[in-house]
């Protein structure tokens, strides 16, 4: 850990946010196995630790890291517990404090994106147990059951800029687009995904331009204003047929956009040649398509 990052977070402190020898902090003492300094301006005590993943941990150190490696590369809880020697209730404490400071490092670095295609789509799983095996009490809560994991990915430099875990609702299809939109630098890609309704209606809503209709008359309210997609919003859809769980079938509608702005978006695009979610598939590892099949454009 780099203590030199260090500094005062007390904001009436003239050092606040000062890092280095313009900080001003002395070692005080050690909690946890981690420095705490004081501030020699006006006695704030800080902890070397905060801030970082490592924040309220009180296993080794050494440990904690194998331990944060194991489940980083998807080894379970218990496996985990048993790998480093310590207890699963341990190993469960540490996910929310890695799955916060995770977020929070991903909102920092994914800001200005530029980003000229993405493909969406989402991911099921479910949260304790399934559905169809919940209680009332405990669907009424909507913590546990089915839950979806909503992908934003970019084929072009194989990123994930977005995500969201939830229902597969239109809400949480607002929520992926919205975080989209603030990681990119406003540049709107050219979309692609399943048939899904949700992403037409989440894109149409958070990069749509409202438009107020003209008033019939000179008496009474105006009409509701609507929103209309911007010109350069470009969205169509793969649409698969399945047969016995197979797909027999796939064809694609443009949603949002002419034939000639979809035509361009794949002659521009150095990895797409036909309109397809293959890259958000292949990222996660789907393989329920054919390896050929024909596409037929509408």
């Amino acid at each position: 850990m780099d203590y030199t990052t260090c500094y005062c977070r007390s904001r009436q402190c003239t050092t606040f946010g000062k890092i280095g020898s313009l900080a001003q902090l002395k070692l005080h003492d050690q909690q946890y196995g981690h420095p705490r300094f004081r501030c020699q301006v006006c006695g704030e005590i800080v902890s070397a630790s905060t801030g970082t993943a490592y924040a309220g941990i009180r296993t080794d150190l050494e440990v904690y890291r194998r331990g944060v490696k194991a489940l980083a590369e998807g080894l379970s809880i218990r496996a985990t517990g048993r790998l480093v020697e310590a207890d699963k209730d341990t190993v469960n404490h540490w996910l929310p404090i890695l799955g916060r400071h995770s977020q929070a490092v991903m909102n920092y670095f994914f800001r200005h994106l530029h980003l000229e295609e993405c493909q969406l789509d989402e991911l099921w799983t479910f949260i304790y147990k399934k559905e169809k095996q919940l209680t009332a009490l405990e669907k009424l809560a909507e913590v546990y059951g089915d839950a979806w994991v909503w992908i934003a990915f970019s084929p072009v430099c194989k990123l994930v800029p977005a995500w969201v875990v939830g229902k597969r609702t239109l809400p949480h299809a607002r929520r992926l687009v919205f975080r989209l939109k603030s990681a990119s630098d406003g540049q709107i890609p050219f979309f692609t995904s399943d048939e899904l309704p949700h992403y037409a209606e989440a894109l149409l809503e958070v990069y749509g331009e409202q438009v107020q209709p003209q008033r019939q008359g000179t008496r009474g309210r105006f009409p509701k204003p609507y929103r209309v997609p911007p010109p350069d919003l470009c969205y169509a859809v793969v649409i698969k047929k399945r047969e016995q769980g197979r797909v027999v079938e796939v064809s694609t509608r443009i949603v949002y956009g002419s034939t000639q702005q979809v035509e361009t978006a794949l002659q521009a695009s150095p990895v797409s040649h036909a309109i397809n979610t293959y890259g958000v598939e292949r990222n996660r590892l789907r393989r329920d398509d054919p390896p050929t099949f024909k596409t037929n454009e509408s």
